[in-house]
């Protein structure tokens, strides 16, 4: 392995504009290059075009792969450099050019920190003639989201790919996943920001926009593997719980009714009477309704809820009673905690304001409760509804129900750490949350987003969590919605607010565990 020598590693077949590659390389400063051609045995990179481009500044070989798992392919790749540094760039079906210097950057930052193992750096994403400069999150132990972006440029310790023991050879579907939780074990993924005109490379190719439900179109193999890959660095690290390991029996305190249904709800008087009335529908009548309006008493919502008290126009003695509090400060944490303060049930459900039970949700939630005394929440599932612009709501039929099926009995509370979500609705002993606490938007980055994933990381790692397969719950997109149109500051927003609870989670388990 020569010192100071890096290893450009890139893929070359007839589509991905891979000379283009070679060109940008050609333009960078340093000479201690070499480059690694990766292809299909059916296919022969020009050699005489090659030369043309390089024209002998760096030496280039090739490697032919007989096998088209991508993982068996990168092996073949990281054995044949011989630099003490790897550039790998993904470029397999999209063009990648690098900025000049971006070489000697790359080499600086990877130089400046002893114990990095590898170096990622913001770029350019260019589709048609827009050029968006895309920013990367900085690495932390939380980051183990399988579908976070480390861009398609990673500049590795050969060092450190040796000892990660490279990628498994069985993975087929993600193995730039296993490879990224390797190497976060071998040392500090180092990330290097832009603030303009900084990236260190830009990428053609195709955007794609962001739809929450993505994951649900994800073949059940593929889940399967990252779950794997997942659970395995886990164990390495010491925070993956063994099936059954630090369960307890969770003390449920009974109360004066079965359930107390609490809707945290802001400026939504359009959407809240649907949701009532899907409560007052339950096939359970010892429940009750909590809304908690955080706009203040001018909420139109307010007026909304009235209707469904006493005195109101849609008062009905003989249905569940509605409750209303009151406040003028948005958390949604407040509105949890604060209805669970009040609560006369014995368990909370939750219902968004915009959304609807169906009517034998408590009914199932109360079985599954029965079934076990460790369990310490159970989770449902729920059909998506799209609401047209003449008012009407129908059921998206191209969207399955999300039964959340990737959380199994055995691994779900490991595999929940990789994914963003557990299911709805959530429901929980009231006194369970009285001693917990929904956070309260005081960890970074949380702005009134994945205070229910924070609880249900917490709970799950000492209660067992109780499954209702069936749609009892439906999820109702609109405009307003907060899953509609959201962009990237949002959605990185978002994955820093739950990564940070992931890291916390990740410590707890370890000291669960015994270590720290």
């Amino acid at each position: 392995m020569s010192q100071n020598l890096i290893s450009a590693l890139l893929f070359a077949t007839p589509e991905n504009h891979y000379t283009d590659t070679l060109r940008s390389l050609a333009s960078q400063d340093v000479r201690n290059i070499e480059i690694v051609l990766m292809h299909q045995a059916n296919y022969t990179p020009d050699s005489a075009g090659i030369e043309q481009i390089i024209k002998g500044r760096f030496p280039v070989k090739t490697v032919s792969c007989d096998q088209d798992a991508k993982s068996s392919q990168l092996n073949a790749g990281f054995k044949a450099c011989k630099g003490a540094f790897i550039m790998l760039a993904d470029n397999a079906s999209s063009k990648i050019e690098f900025k000049i210097g971006a070489a000697e950057l790359f080499l600086l930052a990877m130089s400046r920190e002893k114990e990095s193992s590898m170096v990622y750096s913001d770029y350019e994403r260019i589709t048609g003639d827009t050029v968006e400069e895309i920013r990367l999150l900085k690495h932390h132990t939380g980051r183990v989201r399988d579908n976070q972006d480390f861009g398609p440029v990673w500049f590795l310790s050969h060092d450190a790919l040796k000892k990660a023991g490279y990628i498994d050879k069985d993975i087929k579907f993600a193995p730039l996943y296993d490879l990224r939780l390797k190497m976060a074990r071998q040392g500090r993924l180092i990330h290097i920001a832009n603030r303009y005109a900084g990236s260190l490379y830009s990428v053609t190719a195709e955007g794609k926009g962001h739809n929450v439900f993505d994951y649900l179109l994800a073949s059940k193999e593929s889940q399967l593997e990252a779950e794997n890959i997942l659970s395995a660095h886990l164990k390495e690290i010491n925070a993956y719980l063994a099936p059954g390991a630090h369960y307890t029996p969770c003390d449920i305190r009974q109360g004066e009714l079965q359930a107390s249904v609490i809707i945290p709800v802001n400026n939504r008087p359009v959407f809240i009477g649907q949701a009532i009335e899907s409560v007052q529908a339950q096939t359970v009548k010892e429940v009750e309704v909590i809304v908690v309006v955080n706009g203040g008493p001018n909420d139109p919502t307010v007026d909304a809820v009235k209707e469904y008290m006493e005195g109101g126009s849609k008062y009905d003695a003989s249905k569940p009673v509605v409750r209303l509090l009151v406040y003028e400060i948005n958390n949604l944490g407040l509105c949890l905690n604060m209805g669970a303060r009040v609560a006369r049930g014995t368990y909370y459900v939750q219902l968004d304001s915009d959304d609807r039970l169906k009517p034998d949700a408590v009914e199932k939630i109360l079985a599954v409760y029965a079934s076990d005394p460790k369990i310490g929440m159970v989770i449902g599932s729920y059909e998506v509804w799209q609401k047209q612009e003449d008012g009407s709501v129908t059921r998206m039929e191209d969207l399955p129900v999300v039964t959340h099926d990737e959380w199994t009995e055995e691994n779900g509370r490991n595999n929940l750490l990789r994914i963003n979500g557990a299911g709805a609705p959530r429901s929980i002993p009231i006194e369970l949350i009285r001693r917990i606490g929904f956070s309260v938007n005081e960890e970074p980055y949380a702005r009134n987003y994945g205070e229910d994933y924070g609880m249900v990381l917490r709970v799950s790692e000492q209660h067992r969590i109780g499954r209702v397969w069936d749609a009892i719950y439906e999820v109702i997109r609109h405009s307003g919605g907060t899953d509609h149109s959201i962009d990237q500051a949002t959605i990185d927003r978002n994955d820093e607010a739950k990564d940070f609870m992931r890291l916390e989670a990740i410590l707890r388990r370890q000291e669960l565990n015994g270590s720290r």
